[in-house]
């Protein structure tokens, strides 16, 4: 459910037969090169960066292994742990080769920015915002992290949505950049904390949260998601406040809240049951059924799938004919669909706020997070 992005390569960390030892000169030229990136590579990154610089330095990892509950400390040995008997010779050339990638990818990224897209919208980082032919676009712009969103990516949605229902614009259409739609909450946003400040982290989290459902439920222009690829989390259980939901057919939808002991939000402990059922909407939030894009169409989810090949440009011509359409009336008339729902819509929206943040404190949700760095660590 939802550091700054940076486009990457594929990274392959292994090496051909006929490469090179580096250097310990190129080594150090290495470091001093990643001191110098102005983006933030992530925090799965950032490890692999870590343990590689541990292995080349001081071979295998000799440390105790961390508490359960120390997320950082442990996710650090979990990597360097996990590079076993990797040699010192072969360590450096895995990070400068990781090292090299990052710098040319930040390299694109900046000749790429130097040229701007037609009506590209200033001040994001990890979306992208245009308004072209009376249409807003959102589109998650994390693609080396799936789309997850974190912190500052829920802000930056937030100041779209606003800005969408400030200008001129018929309709805002939200969808991602890359392979995935969303891969939902970014779980480093519950790494890196101190065990004193988790009741903080909670709380914010929380306010946040609400604050970004809210933004969804009293966006005023008729709001359009296009769902590319797969879908987890948040940013499936907000498509339920969106008012049309297109999909290619490889998109998948999951909500795995029980699975990482935390609970429904989005609104959509109120609006699944509204929209499939109550047994669907159960087997969905309570039991973790990942969708297909035929089965959410067929659920009420979603409104309807298309052919991967011609999803683009199948959608994109509807959307753009919808935003010929006079601006007031749509406007209008999704106010008077949507008004009569809002007041309780604000209400559930807090309750489930409220409840995940029980969750998020409880041991049981820290446990299962534990267990899913832990899981990750190993792959």
């Amino acid at each position: 459910r939802r550091a700054q992005a940076v486009c990457l390569p594929a990274i392959h960390l292994h090496m051909t037969a006929a490469a090179m030892q580096v250097s310990q000169k190129d080594f150090e030229k290495a470091q001093e090169q990643l001191k110098l990136l102005k983006k933030d590579p992530g925090n799965e990154t950032k490890l692999k960066l870590y343990a590689l610089f541990k292995q080349a330095t001081e071979g295998p990892c000799n440390s105790p292994k961390p508490g359960m509950l120390d997320f950082v400390k442990k996710a650090k040995w979990d990597a360097w742990n996990s590079l076993g008997s990797l040699s010192q010779d072969n360590a450096r050339q895995k990070y400068t080769e990781l090292v090299s990638s990052l710098v040319s990818a930040e390299s694109a990224a900046q000749k790429r920015d130097a040229s701007p897209e037609e009506g590209r919208h200033d001040g994001y980082e990890t979306i992208i915002v245009t308004t072209k032919n009376n249409i807003t676009k959102i589109t998650f712009n994390r693609p080396d992290r799936k789309n997850a969103i974190n912190h500052q990516m829920y802000r930056e949605i937030i100041k779209a949505l606003e800005e969408a229902g400030r200008n001129d614009s018929t309709i805002a259409v939200i969808t991602g950049n890359g392979d995935y739609y969303s891969s939902g909450n970014d779980l480093n946003n519950f790494a890196n904390i101190k065990p004193g400040e988790i009741e903080k982290m909670a709380e914010d989290g929380a306010v946040l949260l609400k604050e970004f459902v809210d933004h969804f439920i009293d966006f005023s222009k008729p709001l359009i998601a296009v769902v590319n690829g797969p879908a987890i989390g948040i940013c499936v259980t907000v498509l339920g406040l969106c008012d049309i939901v297109y999909a290619s057919d490889r998109a998948t939808f999951h909500t795995p809240f029980s699975q990482l002991g935390q609970s429904p939000e989005g609104c959509s402990s109120y609006v699944f049951p509204k929209i499939m059922g109550l047994a669907k909407a159960n087997e969905m939030l309570l039991f973790n059924k990942k969708l297909t894009a035929a089965e959410a169409c067929a659920w009420g989810l979603v409104t309807e799938v298309f052919p991967e090949r011609s999803f683009q440009k199948e959608v994109w011509g509807r959307l753009e004919a919808y935003a010929n359409l006079p601006k007031n009336a749509l406007a209008v008339s999704k106010q008077l669909l949507r008004n009569m729902e809002k007041e309780k819509l604000h209400a559930v929206n807090s309750k489930e706020c409220e409840v995940l943040k029980e969750r998020w404190l409880s041991d049981e949700c820290m446990n299962a997070i534990a267990s899913f760095f832990q899981k990750k660590s190993k792959l």
